[in-house]
């Protein structure tokens, strides 16, 4: 390939050289510069790559992409290249480098605040039900294949996205279904995918701060980025957003929703408990008749499984394909029901801030079929006013907290529970201190009674603990498997 070729569908003005130079790779780390590479200097929150361009003269790159100026060296014949942003380049060019793979593959992008993790793998559980080969990336990792990769970021740089989607080209996947943050828009990682499907499951106040959103403003605004790059945009009717998530869109429109009508409305939602595991059944109304249930709990989950149907209806999928692969889709972390006893429920979920532990807990409470225990710490190094809210809606809404460990990092684990002892104490729930996670969970089991629902709050998906440093193996799946074994013994 020659950097013509690559950069066709930028807009860019050459600065030096031409477009004839053959390319060997494409690089955005100045470390990884080789003879023949193309090097795209982006600017970081904490470094930019315009600062070490000379590399790239030095070692015999055939072109830098800059959207600032820079010294050119008189006797080069390196190919500078000038954008008006580089971020949005190297999407291009990551594209068209990887010879356009979104081309061949239909991309499924799921955005929002909360519910986009569960989804995700809601539809390629229905899909593969269907017989389709499903790709996935997301928050926890990405699939391809028989390959799994944990993930860094929620939407991957866009080079790595690229290199994602052809690598599933290459193993027949058909679908790709992908986690598309509004961190993923800002830094214009998605520029240059072709998405089929968009979805918008709500917004709610989240990921605004330093270094990432100014404003709750520019939160929607990249969240709506969606909605003009996909084919059809499918959204919650529900949500008071929803307009402005629409504002200036270019794809079909279609609704899902529960309190308005929409094209895939939910009714007749019921809750259901029965030997250990919670479940929610409810009718479908619209572009498809049908009634579903699912063992997830709550409202938040009709919603999850009802924009997942309302994302496979349109691959041609039998109503019994859906109806089982929700009857048996599990989400990792994400209330996540492990077997422990037919009388009682035990769940794990990353519920890690007041905000998400309380919608938890309150959801959990319509069930009325016992105690509510809610095991959970709160991680080292981090806003202590965390620990305070946590404690008081666990105190608030729990029939008994376990206050224990999580990722205490260099903070000393008995200081983080005491600062959870404060905002419990503010209520009248009862609680004790496990510091020992496996030692909490083992008091959770072996203490539960019928009808309790028992949640491991906090760590969900992570198979680690964090203490000064250093990362030690540590799933709650297996933790509570080791328990049952040594109990049963």
């Amino acid at each position: 390939m020659k950097v013509k070729e690559l950069i066709k569908e930028l807009k860019y003005e050459i600065l030096n050289g031409d477009g004839e130079k053959e390319v060997s790779s494409l690089v955005y780390d100045n470390r990884l510069i080789e003879e023949g590479c193309v090097f795209v200097c982006i600017v970081g929150a904490n470094f930019d790559a315009h600062t070490v361009a000379y590399d790239a003269f030095d070692m015999g790159a055939s072109a830098i992409v800059v959207s600032k100026d820079i010294e050119i060296p008189d006797d080069t014949d390196v190919t500078v290249i000038k954008v008006d942003d580089t971020r949005e380049a190297l999407a291009l060019l990551s594209a068209a480098y990887f010879n356009y793979p979104t081309r061949e593959l239909k991309v499924i992008g799921i955005t929002g605040t909360k519910g986009k993790t569960t989804t995700t793998y809601l539809v390629k559980s229905i899909l593969e039900n269907a017989g389709y080969k499903v790709g996935l990336i997301g928050t926890i990792e990405a699939i391809i294949g028989d390959e799994v990769i944990p993930a860094k970021n929620t939407t991957p740089e866009s080079y790595v996205l690229q290199d994602y989607f052809r690598r599933m080209v290459d193993v027949g996947i058909e679908i790709c279904v992908m986690e598309a943050s509004s961190q993923g828009f800002l830094m214009k990682r998605t520029a240059g995918t072709e998405f089929e499907l968009g979805i918008f499951t709500n917004l709610e106040p989240d990921h605004i701060g330093p270094n990432e959103h100014d404003s709750f403003e520019n939160y929607l605004e990249c969240k709506s980025m969606l909605f003009k790059q996909c084919k059809v945009g499918i959204l919650n009717a529900d949500s008071e957003h929803v307009e402005k998530i629409l504002d200036g869109h270019t794809c079909r429109v279609e609704t899902f929703g529960v309190e308005q009508n929409a094209d895939y409305h939910a009714k007749n939602i019921k809750l259901y408990s029965d030997k250990g595991v919670l479940g929610t059944s409810f009718d479908i109304e619209g572009k498809l008749s049908m009634n579903v249930s699912i063992n997830m709990p709550g409202i938040f989950s009709v919603y999850n499984a009802l924009t997942a149907v309302a994302v496979c209806s349109h691959f041609n999928i039998s109503e019994e394909n859906i109806k089982s692969a929700l009857n048996n889709a599990k989400v990792k972390g994400r209330i996540e029901m492990v077997k422990v006893s037919d009388d009682f429920t035990l769940m794990i979920d990353y519920a890690h801030n007041a905000m998400a532990l309380e919608s938890l807990l309150t959801t959990l409470k319509e069930y009325d079929t016992g105690r509510i225990v809610c095991l959970f710490g709160c991680g080292g190094n981090r806003a202590k006013s965390r620990r305070y809210e946590m404690g008081e809606v666990s105190g608030r809404l729990a029939d008994l907290t376990i206050i224990t460990s999580d990722n205490p990092r260099f903070e000393k684990p008995l200081d983080i529970i005491a600062d959870i002892v404060s905002g419990i104490e503010k209520t009248d729930g009862e609680y004790v201190k496990i510091p020992d996670r496996r030692e909490a969970i083992k008091y959770a089991i072996e203490n539960g009674r019928p009808g309790d629902i028992i949640v491991l709050a906090g760590k969900g998906h992570e198979d680690y603990q964090e203490i000064e440093g250093k990362k030690y193996p540590m799933d709650e799946r297996v933790l509570i498997a080791e328990i049952l074994d040594e109990l049963n013994r």
